[in-house]
């Protein structure tokens, strides 16, 4: 039976251990076995990890990769042996640089992961015992304590202020207050104070409570469900290099039939022998090693973002980055730091300091306009921070694993203990303060207070520690706290307080009021009623801080095109804070509807619903399913969209994104698996990075393409041009797979390693259905093959004469050759060469000297010209072809240049 199928929360708690069959006592042995049989184990089955045997054939699925394989089969029945091993191994090569960066990808991610939940306290038989958590079963009654994780869905029975910390499922930065009081039928998730759900945890109290739901069965194992049965659609990538692959083949049978039609139509040639021929020109004209180098682009890139972060389990996730549109962002953890943290402090009549320091590193300086303060003398502010340190369970580690201060207990007691070790007050070192009695926080009270033995000059006394809700501390409170002493408190003083706490609140503070009193020498306990008579000592305002850098990656997302949306459980007053502060909301939108919650969403219409997603960018208290619709609604629009998040409520709408961005470091196991991305730091300006590397990826894809078409087009020309003119054919098969494999190759993988030029993130993105090669490069093709096929045409010509061989050889050198100044061309399609640098990319300069090393070597070691039939060339004749190959930079410098003073004109006409 599905979670929602039962209103456990609308029940009372008596009729929901009637309904499974419980008791308090808990459940016997003897109905365990039935209940085993019924609901199964309390975990959630593991998506089915792929072999590495599947893994490495999933390489080969790629159009691309069968054209190849028909290459080959038709190379191998006409006799071109060597041709189909050569595209056999570097189709294979492919699939080996593909299979490795995805199982990388993998173990790096599951390194990434966390411990689940191992046991749980139960009654059984009447006996609280501790077992296995997924030995439990709906109807076991559970206890837990402070530190717990949760390890099933259940309804509470009895309370002691208990506490939970929800973001994961929820995304409620805040602890949220438990109890068994029966809520209405209609209460949303987040708002079910009597149940607690599987893979949260305890930041406070003890409960004790009966178990509604185990494995998929609970909230998380819904969200677990929704996901398998979402489709995974092809990536963006894959559906460019599809289109690739397409027109390749269109390309070469186009070419090959009108060679087909000269040979056969025009030069009469019998048709075996033109059929074979044909066939041969059909597999020289498909670039052989442009599937390799493909995989190497986005290989490329995607080290280039794990050094930056970033890593790729879905590789061809690199490029569709660079295409994203608009980032659907998560609030608690991935815009924020997920750490509460205390960023102003109030004492003695406006006497307001603002606290340094990032998360819960417990270092940070106490500031006052501007300027560092020394606060040993402040005798007030010094009580304050007795008090933060004292009243307080929580703590912070260091963990020498992540290089990071972690948090133990509640996030809002954490914050005060932090505030106080930034002062120096360390609880575990402090001899004159002994803490005695604490009394816990409760809901109700909306306070909790301890008392300590102060020592002082070897007197002793005892004083209550008090810490709770504003306006309650208030009220308790006849006197407040200043350097000379306690003084006497009055309505105008109270009202000065009263409006710092609205002030800060409205800024979606979390204030918190921290008072004290003298107790009896005799006392040992606190109670309740005795809380009273307090003196204030001030008021804190914390707040879960954006990331430093979160400002200036949504501002680089702006000037990038992207549109950054954030979609949070949290509070709206949070959000909009958030969103204000990381720039999601910009400057003069205030006065605009700028945030919506889900309740809001819920209620629009389809046409009102489309006009909000594209208008407003803040979204507060989302479910999972809203999220996912959201998303779901986007792509439709046609948006291409990233999903950020770390919590199991983020992982359906990771998973349907166009590419899901999971954090590794706060993110929850389900949705690193939903997602094709994982930030090793957590940090959503990596994002930016991520974004600009995969721009980065697509111009490379776009330039390797493009250079190694130019080629096979310009060999294809000249063999059509040559048999249309009567002349013999100007290169041989193993002269044209030299070319195609090995100049091609040697220079495509050195283009493939092109840095950006520090402008890609000031474009726009790149359109979700733009194609690698289009008609915008056109104009550049035609103008580098045309170059090509006549400076091919005319060394021909001059050189048949001599014979063949020498006319081929001639032929040989001058593609080759252009082909190498070709590289220099298309290390950018806009800028020119000489901008950028000429030598700024040492893995260009390294493949241009190799490759001429390996044409000289062809041209002049005997025992390769003779496999070649090549001819050799004095060095005159090798310098003028190399001179005359160079027209083909310089006809592109040209074509880069009027194009960039026509887009500049164009610009200013339309300004």
């Amino acid at each position: 039976m599905r979670m929602n199928e039962h209103n456990f929360h609308a029940s009372d708690a008596r009729e929901v251990l009637n309904s499974l069959g419980s008791s308090e006592a808990g459940l016997s042995d003897a109905v365990l076995e039935e209940k085993r049989r019924q609901h199964g184990w309390n975990e959630i089955p593991e998506a089915a990890k792929m072999s590495w045997i599947l893994l490495f054939l999933k390489q080969f699925k790629s159009l691309l990769v069968f054209i190849l394989m028909v290459a080959a089969t038709i190379s191998w029945f006409t006799d071109h042996e060597v041709d189909a091993f050569v595209i056999l191994g570097i189709v294979i090569i492919n699939a080996i640089i593909g299979f490795t960066q995805e199982f990388r990808a993998e173990k790096a991610v599951a390194s990434l992961k966390q411990m689940l939940v191992l046991v749980a306290k139960v009654w059984r038989n009447g006996e609280l015992v501790q077992l296995p958590a997924r030995e439990l079963v709906p109807g076991d009654i559970i206890f837990l304590e402070e530190g717990d994780n949760i390890p099933a869905d259940a309804r509470i029975i009895e309370s002691n202020n208990l506490r939970t910390i929800e973001a994961s499922l929820t995304g409620e930065s805040l602890p949220a207050g438990k109890n068994p009081d029966t809520l209405p039928v209609g209460t949303l998730m987040g708002d079910r104070k009597n149940m607690i759900w599987k893979s949260t945890f305890v930041a406070g109290g003890t409960a004790r409570a009966v178990v509604t739901g185990i494995g998929l069965n609970t909230a998380i194992g819904n969200i677990a469900q929704t996901i398998t049965d979402i489709k995974a659609e092809p990536t963006n990538f894959q559906k460019k290099t599809k289109t690739l692959a397409r027109q390749m083949a269109i390309f070469a049978i186009s070419f090959s039939v009108a060679l087909f039609c000269v040979g056969y139509f025009i030069r009469k040639m019998e048709l075996d022998e033109i059929f074979i021929f044909t066939l041969a020109a059909m597999v020289s004209s498909i670039p052989e090693g442009l599937p390799a180098i493909l995989s190497i682009v986005l290989a490329i890139g995607a080290w280039r973002m794990s050094q930056r972060k970033a890593i790729i389990r879905e590789f061809t996730a690199t490029e569709t980055l660079g295409a994203v549109t608009t980032i659907l962002t998560d609030k608690t953890g991935t815009l924020t730091q997920n750490s509460l943290t205390v960023k102003r402090v109030l004492i003695q009549e406006n006497n307001e300091y603002e606290m340094m320091g990032e998360g819960w590193h417990p270092e940070g300086e106490f500031m006052r306009d501007g300027k560092a303060q020394d606060i040993a003398g402040d005798q007030a502010l010094q009580k304050l921070l007795s008090i933060a340190a004292f009243s307080n369970n929580s703590g912070v580690r260091f963990d020498e694993k992540k290089g990071v201060y972690e948090m133990i207990g509640d996030p809002t007691e954490g914050a005060l203990h932090v505030l106080a070790r930034k002062a120096g007050i360390n609880p575990k070192k402090q001899d004159a303060v002994k803490k005695l009695y604490d009394l816990p926080f409760n809901s109700v009270n909306k306070f909790r207070a301890t008392l300590c033995e102060l020592s002082d000059d070897g007197k002793s006394r005892k004083e209550i520690f008090v810490i709770g809700a504003p306006e309650k501390i208030l009220e308790l409170s006849d006197k407040y706290l200043k350097n000379g002493g306690a003084a006497d408190f009055d309505a105008q003083a109270k009202q000065q307080i009263q409006n710092k706490i609205d002030e800060w609140s409205d800024s979606a503070m979390r204030v918190i009021a921290l008072a004290y009193k003298e107790a009896d020498a005799g006392a040992s306990s606190v109670k309740e009623e005795e809380i009273n008579g307090l003196v204030f000592a001030g008021i804190t305002g914390m707040i879960d801080p954006p990331r430093p850098d979160a400002r200036e990656a949504v501002l680089k997302c702006r000037e990038a095109g992207i549109r950054v949306i954030m979609a949070t459980g949290d509070h709206i007053k949070t959000a909009i804070a958030i969103a204000k502060d990381t720039g999601i909301i910009a400057p003069g939108e205030e006065k605009k509807q700028v945030a919506l919650s889900e309740q809001q969403v819920a209620a629009l219409s389809d046409s009102e619903f489309d006009d909000a997603i594209m208008r407003i960018s803040v979204y507060a208290r989302l479910s999972p399913n809203m999220k996912l619709r959201i998303a779901t609604r986007l792509q439709e629009m046609g948006q291409l969209i990233a999903m950020t998040g770390d919590g199991v409520n983020d992982a359906p709408a990771l998973k349907k994104a166009d590419v899901g961005i999971a954090m590794g470091i706060m993110g929850t196991d389900v949705a690193r698996d939903a997602a094709q991305v994982v930030l090793a730091d957590d940090n959503f300006a990596t994002i930016v990075s991520a974004v600009e590397e995969g721009r980065i990826v697509f111009a490379n894809t776009r330039q390797t393409s493009f250079f190694l078409l130019t080629t096979n087009f310009a060999e294809i020309l000249t063999l059509i041009t040559t048999l249309a003119a009567g002349l013999p054919l100007p290169l041989t098969a193993t002269q044209i797979l030299w070319i195609n494999l090995v100049t091609d190759g040697t220079v495509g993988i050195a283009l493939a390693t092109e840095p950006g030029h520090g402008d890609v993130l000031k474009e726009k993105p790149i359109r979700r259905k733009e194609n690698i090669l289009n008609l915008s490069v056109l104009p550049f093709l035609l103008i580098n093959a045309l170059v090509m096929t006549t400076l091919a045409l005319i060394a021909f010509k001059y050189y048949l004469p001599f014979g063949e061989e020498k006319a081929r050889t001639a032929v040989f050198l001058v593609l080759v050759f252009t082909q190498i100044f070709n590289m220099l061309n298309m290390r950018s399609l806009k800028e020119s060469v000489f901008k950028i640098g000429i030598f700024s990319n040492r893995y260009v300069n390294i493949a241009l000297l190799l490759s001429v090393a390996l044409q000289i070597s062809v041209v002049e070691i005997p025992f390769l010209k003779n496999i070649f039939r090549l001819h050799r060339i004095d060095i005159t004749e090798l310098a003028v072809i190399i001179a005359a190959s160079s027209l083909v930079l310089w006809g592109s410098e040209l074509y880069k240049f009027a194009t960039k003073k026509f887009r500049k004109t164009n610009r200013l006409l339309k300004g």
